[in-house]
């Protein structure tokens, strides 16, 4: 277990009954930003910059010191690398095997493609 980040071992790995309700929360927050000027891709950068952010303090909260830190920079951020990709790795697969239904295509719009 990585010293900084704030989390017991019992924590790490759980998925909490309130975990998809607050992740909804901010995927709806990100929503709430896309408009006709503001393209998805920019509120989901905005997005991925604030959990980096999130996450560096609660890294940061772990640790007595900086100095103590830097000495884990590579493997906080393989930690946070690696959940990232698995849970973008489940996502995508959800979509890409539920696609009309996400999409809203239709069958007759699938049909004519």
């Amino acid at each position: 277990m990585i010293q900084g980040i704030y989390m017991s071992n019992t924590q790490e790995n759980q998925v909490d009954e309130k975990f998809y309700e607050r992740a909804d929360a901010h995927i709806a927050l990100a929503n709430g930003h896309v408009n006709a000027q503001i393209h998805p891709g920019l509120a989901s950068n905005s997005l991925m910059f604030a959990a980096s952010r999130f996450n560096a303090w609660v890294t940061a909260a772990g640790f007595k010191s900086g100095e103590d830190m830097k000495k884990e920079k590579k493997e906080v951020l393989d930690f946070f690398t690696n959940q990232y990709r698995l849970m973008l790795e489940e996502n995508f697969d959800n979509y890409a095997e539920n696609y009309d239904h996400f999409m809203g295509v239709s069958k007759e719009m699938a049909e004519k493609a």
